[in-house]
């Protein structure tokens, strides 16, 4: 494809005056007013036949083969050319809804040679399978005047995958941290509920250990030591619904849940406990067995990369009575979700009420920065006062239910979404510490 640039046009455009006096004052040759376009129509027709012809010109995308959601990956473009090439090419991707570029979406390359390859940025901010099957090379002619440009068909395909780099980066510094805390070591001996052995009573231990008859026979006092409770039962419901596919800083509500789901799950498996996924919207979509052992987590990832964008709504009583019918002895249930509206939240609340009755149950929420940043703003006009009304009083709404919620004996996490992770972890370790479930 060959068309004119924008200097030609504003070239030819410029002889628009030209002709206008040529016709005022000279009538009968009008026609002279004709000689700027058509010699820069002309010049424009040597520029397209002269030169690089647009099929001398090839170029070939290159993906890696997976990535992350919410990374940025960069995407090789090699540019070949038979014979001379020019020095300037400018190079444009297809579109996919799955990748975004993070700064502009063409890419402009110099050129030394026949041949060149350059790094194009890309977000994804979806998981899929994403694919890039258009490509477009252009260049300008000798003179300016003309695009020689080429349509190139690609078959470029990356699969994107849950968000694994808080587990990769930050896993095993959390898992230290606590460790150097000493509540790792406190999990496996001391707040336990399995007697483990008898050793001699010292300042800081439980009174309440004490063994009595024990003591009575050796004549010093001794206590209980207990080990806490292995393969506990930690089943991850991660609410897929209309409103968790909303965006937070990029990404959605649903992927920074996965994320904060599989770094927990990273560390309860480093612990000796089972975990198990349930997502669901309308209704139940995945419902995995337990997985044991580090070596298991990795079918997680691949479970949680099923874990697919909804448009309906979430039903919380269809999805948690049948998780709960599932489960035969007492877990824990993380439950990942989000509200706007009293009424879903009023179904959530009942069905958060049988759970609690058997089971400990643990709501993650992710902070609405949105509405908080409208009630803080200073209003500018009028609009912007009803607005920040209106977001005070959905956040009035929302502190009510969360409040509901922890009367039930709900443990609730209200996080920013780039701390949830963190966040959860610790409170999963407190609870394991504590021995509550």
């Amino acid at each position: 494809m060959i068309y004119p640039t924008r200097s030609a046009i504003l070239l030819a455009a410029a002889g628009a005056p030209f002709a206008l006096l040529v016709a005022v004052f000279l009538p009968g040759s009008w026609y002279a007013g004709l000689v700027w376009p058509g010699a820069v129509l002309l010049l424009a027709a040597f520029d397209a036949l002269s030169g690089i012809r647009p099929a001398q010109g090839n170029a070939t995308l290159e993906l890696p083969k997976s990535a992350s959601v919410g990374a940025t990956i960069d995407a090789t473009i090699r540019v070949m050319f038979a014979g001379s090439a020019p020095a300037r090419v400018e190079v444009a991707i297809g579109n996919d809804p799955l990748l975004v570029p993070s700064e502009d979406d063409r890419l402009i390359m110099g050129l030394a040679g026949p041949a060149g390859s350059a790094l194009l940025p890309l977000t994804t901010i979806r998981r899929g399978t994403a694919r890039l099957d258009t490509l477009w090379l252009r260049w300008k002619g000798g003179l300016g005047l003309v695009w020689k440009q080429r349509r190139i068909a690609q078959r470029a395909a990356m699969r994107i995958l849950p968000d694994v780099r808080p587990v990769r980066e930050r896993g095993a510094q959390i898992f230290q941290r606590h460790a150097l805390q000493g509540l790792i070591a406190q999990i496996d001996r001391g707040d336990g509920a399995e007697f483990e052995s008898l050793v001699e009573f010292h300042s800081g231990m439980d009174r309440r250990a004490i063994d009595w008859k024990q003591s009575a026979r050796h004549q010093k006092l001794h206590a209980k030591e207990f080990r806490t409770e292995r393969n506990n039962q930690i089943v991850f419901a991660v609410d897929a619904g209309r409103q968790m596919s909303e965006p937070v800083a990029g990404l959605p509500r649903v992927d920074r849940a996965v994320a904060a789901m599989l770094l927990t799950a990273w560390v309860a498996l480093k612990l000796g406990d089972r975990v198990a996924l349930h997502a669901f919207d309308s209704r139940p979509r995945i419902a995995s067995g337990l997985i044991s052992g580090a070596a298991g987590f990795s079918e997680l990832q691949r479970l949680a990369a099923g874990i697919d964008y909804s448009e309906d709504e979430t039903n919380y009583t269809f999805a948690l009575v049948t998780l709960a019918q599932r489960l035969t002895r007492r877990s824990m249930i993380v439950l990942f979700t989000e509200f706007t509206d009293l009424t879903s939240a009023e179904f959530m609340v009942r069905a958060a009420a049988r759970l609690v009755e058997k089971h400990l149950l643990m709501v993650v929420v992710l902070r609405d920065e949105e509405l908080e940043a409208l009630t803080g703003a200073r209003p500018q006009t009028p609009a912007d006062v009803t607005r920040a009304v209106t977001a005070a009083a959905l956040l009035r709404d929302r502190l009510l239910v969360l409040t509901r919620l922890r009367h039930l004996g709900v443990h609730v996490i209200e996080s920013e979404y780039d701390r949830v992770g963190d966040r959860l972890v610790s409170g999963y370790i407190d609870l394991k510490r504590r021995n509550l479930l």
